[in-house]
């Protein structure tokens, strides 16, 4: 899961990345107005954390940006402001949630998990497609009830596709949510095929349909069978 940290102070931000690294999310920065927007406009994130009060500009402005969009990136402000007006303004423009500064890390995360939840599973922590079982805060896979052993990337790969059932998603899209704006910096994009190699191969093995499949020279799409 990948998260875009919209915050200018930097050890608070290093604090809640290296919070949430611990829980595998991927976290990615912007200290300005202007890099969030840069970094809105070129990727998608799991959920956005984001400070209202930036030195070049105001979040609520981001917000607006996002509802321009029909983005659908999840988003929780947080600020050291507790007016009233702030939060009922960013919740109209779209937030998901609000959080006040000071606050501790493992709140956040369990806002996080929750936006996530709700936005693409349904809000259930449990998954279940037929023969297969995923514990979302187990971070468990079972096929015919038979736990199977996924990677921390095979796991993340496999909630990305379950939360987008039915949509062909790119080698390069991939690449960006497991490597974030790194990569960019990539010659190829083979890591990608690697990792949905391994992970086709471990679930089929343990008896689960082929639900993920290739699509020839655009690239993957997770279905019903």
């Amino acid at each position: 899961m990948k998260i875009l940290i919209i915050e200018d102070e930097t050890e608070l931000s290093k604090s809640i990345a290296e919070y949430l690294s611990g829980e595998s999310y991927l976290c990615e920065f912007a200290t300005t107005f202007s890099e969030a927007m840069n970094k809105i406009e070129m990727f998608q994130y799991d959920c956005i954390v984001l400070d209202i009060m930036l030195p070049d500009g105001n979040g609520l402005a981001i917000l607006k940006e996002f509802k321009k969009q029909n983005k659908q990136d999840g988003v929780i402000i947080v600020s050291a402001k507790n007016a009233l007006e702030d939060k009922i303004e960013g919740l109209q423009l779209g937030a998901d949630d609000y959080l006040t500064k000071p606050f501790h890390l493992s709140e956040l995360m369990a806002r996080i998990y929750s936006i996530i939840r709700r936005k693409q599973f349904n809000n259930s922590n449990i998954i279940i497609q037929n023969e297969l079982q995923i514990d979302l805060l187990a971070k468990t896979v079972m096929i015919n009830n038979q736990n199977i052993d996924l990677t921390k990337k095979e796991f993340d790969l496999l909630l990305y596709f379950i939360g987008n059932k039915n949509k062909v998603i790119s080698k390069s899209t991939l690449a960006e949510h497991l490597s974030g704006d790194f990569a960019d910096m990539l010659d190829n994009h083979d890591f990608v095929y690697a990792h949905v190699k391994n992970l086709k191969k471990k679930l089929y093995d343990a008896g689960c349909e082929h639900y993920l499949k290739t699509v020839y020279g655009t690239g993957y799409k997770w279905g019903d069978n």
